[in-house]
């Protein structure tokens, strides 16, 4: 009956489309239209928001470089340290009895909200060694106090490298934020990577050991290609979110102390400074910026099915 009445299938298809088109489609095209047209999205300005993000003409009230570069940032630091980090626990949580206790404990930081975590770490932040207990430590170790999220020389600058006067490019205070979010999704990375790596099996393993590999041969040589699929998944997924951020820096800083990031940028100059039609320009950008990653990863998906 469907083969004979080929607009059934659309009947139930029709309802998704139709929400597709209202919640997705339409808001994006919206938006494409607005970057063209001026703050109030009355006058046609052609590329000018374009340019406004190019020139960078007030970078004291809205530095898009500075987010821009945030964001870079994010995308290179947030995603090799997180899927690293998964890959080691993945790889040393296999080689203990209490693979599951470590692994749940791992992952506890994803059952968190953004904003959940946000308050947990400007407590764990605060000057006050006495409620900071990242200054606690530090002090410790005979380290001064410091303001990691209003922080925003250079990291070297806090080892005592260069002058105080040094600004970047790697900000304390923007890997301060990025450290927040490697120890949220890590979780993540252990469990899809130690999933991979249970889909490798022991003989080939037991088989590299007989013939003489050590142990760090085995992992570079056999291990790694083999879960390097799951490894591209998940970085393909963490690449995405970063591109995405917003919650932890609006939460924590409100994109002060140059840490914005394209999402708040966007969303301080629509919202807050009232000016639609740059902070439609700064949703295109990001836009532009998350498609060519979801087009990869689409293809990738489609090609591992066809070669199974």
């Amino acid at each position: 009956m469907i083969g004979r009445k080929w607009w059934v299938p659309w009947i139930w298809l029709a309802p998704t489309f139709l929400l597709l088109g209202m919640f997705l489609v339409y808001p994006s095209l919206d938006t494409i239209r607005r970057s063209f047209m001026d703050e109030r999205s009355s006058n046609w300005v052609g590329l000018d928001n374009y340019e406004f993000i190019w020139d960078n003409p007030t970078p004291f009230v809205a530095d898009t470089h500075s987010a821009i570069w945030n964001n870079v940032m994010w995308l290179a630091v947030f995603t090799v340290a997180t899927v690293l980090l998964g890959l080691l626990l993945a790889v040393l949580a296999s080689r203990v009895r209490y693979e599951a206790i470590a692994k749940s404990a791992i992952f506890i930081p994803m059952a968190i909200s953004f904003v959940a975590a946000s308050v947990i770490w400007k407590f764990m932040y605060d000057i006050n060694p006495d409620i900071g207990t990242v200054n606690a430590v530090t002090g410790q170790l005979g380290h001064e106090q410091t303001g990691w999220l209003s922080n925003n020389r250079s990291i070297w600058s806090w080892f005592g490298v260069g002058g105080d006067d040094d600004l970047g490019p790697l900000q304390l205070n923007n890997l301060s934020l990025i450290v927040i979010g490697v120890w949220m999704w890590t979780g993540f990375a252990m469990v899809v990577l130690s999933a991979g790596l249970k889909g490798i099996s022991t003989e080939i393993l037991e088989a590299a050991r007989v013939d003489g590999a050590n142990e760090f041969q085995i992992f570079r040589r056999i291990i790694l290609p083999m879960v390097s699929p799951t490894i591209m998944v998940v970085a393909t997924t963490l690449v995405i979110l970063a591109l995405k951020m917003f919650d932890l820096v609006w939460v924590l800083t409100g994109g002060a102390q140059d840490t914005h990031v394209v999402a708040t940028l966007f969303f301080q100059e629509s919202f807050g400074s009232q000016d639609f039609g740059v902070g439609a320009a700064l949703a295109v950008v990001l836009l532009l910026a998350v498609v060519p990653v979801m087009v990869i990863s689409i293809r990738r998906f489609q090609f591992q099915e066809e070669t199974r």
